[in-house]
């Protein structure tokens, strides 16, 4: 385990196996409403509440980490608590393969969404929580059922359903036949020559795109693709590095082929 503390942030470089601690867990656990999930890392932001259980943790990591390294326990620990306010982040080094995690997504109708998972996976379910919140009816070990029946409910949906890496996790979603009738109440998807699943995931990563509710109108659809073309064309970019301006193609490049398939459906 590394620790490095910065001004605005205590940053924890560690493996999984530390990340499965107890200690860890129920930090982790009890702070998923207020934990961003990233590839291979969590930031934990404050929260007031919890202001007692962030303390509790620091002082145990603390300890764990000066009696690992031979570091003089009381000056470090001191330290991590000048921070307390901070956020914190905890990056995974450790390369461990990719593992799938097989979700379904089901809509009894257009105000409820079920969400299960094939087989229990804390981790999972702490990032599905944590991002829905008060839109959470009710939650298990392995599943969650959603109120989305208002517009914020739905577009927070359709931004989970595309993150797909949580940790060294890839999320593979499911869906019934009747998700979109039954969710957008008559919706008419595109006619995509491939599994269902992949037709559905391709609709909402398009409309994520265009930065539009799923169903939205053609005119809405062509003012934010007219919008976001400009913002995303590669000759706009000043700075040339590689990086960046493969970032800008492949951006571009998924507002032209999002544009193309959405028009012809909306």
């Amino acid at each position: 385990m590394e620790i490095v503390l910065q001004n605005n942030l205590i940053l924890i470089r560690t493996n999984f196996n530390t990340l499965n601690q107890c200690w860890m867990r129920d930090f982790l656990t009890k702070h998923s409403k207020n934990m961003l999930f990233l590839p291979r890392a969590v930031l934990i932001f404050k929260n007031q509440l919890l202001i007692q259980s962030r303390e509790e943790f620091l002082n145990v990591l603390g300890s764990y980490h000066a009696n690992k390294h031979d570091l003089p326990e009381y000056f470090f620990k001191n330290s991590l608590l000048k921070l307390r306010n901070k956020p914190i982040k905890i990056e995974l080094v450790s390369l461990q393969d990719i593992q799938e995690v097989s979700v379904e997504v089901y809509a009894r109708d257009k105000y409820t969404v079920d969400i299960s998972l094939y087989y229990p996976n804390s981790w999972v379910m702490s990032f599905l929580i944590g991002q829905f919140g008060i839109y959470v009816l009710q939650s298990s070990d392995n599943s969650i059922s959603l109120d989305v029946s208002d517009s914020i409910a739905k577009t927070m949906l359709e931004r989970v359903l595309n993150k797909k890496n949580v940790l060294h996790y890839e999320i593979q979603y499911s869906y019934d036949n009747d998700f979109l009738r039954r969710l957008y109440n008559g919706f008419s998807m595109f006619d995509y020559e491939e599994h269902n699943d992949e037709k559905i995931d391709k609709m909402i990563q398009f409309y994520n795109a265009l930065e539009c509710p799923v169903g939205a109108s053609l005119e809405v659809i062509k003012k934010n693709y007219k919008k976001l073309v400009r913002v995303y064309h590669p000759d706009r970019i000043f700075h040339h590095s590689p990086g960046m301006l493969d970032h800008y193609t492949q951006k571009f490049q998924l507002l032209q082929e999002a544009y193309s398939a959405l028009k012809s459906v909306s």
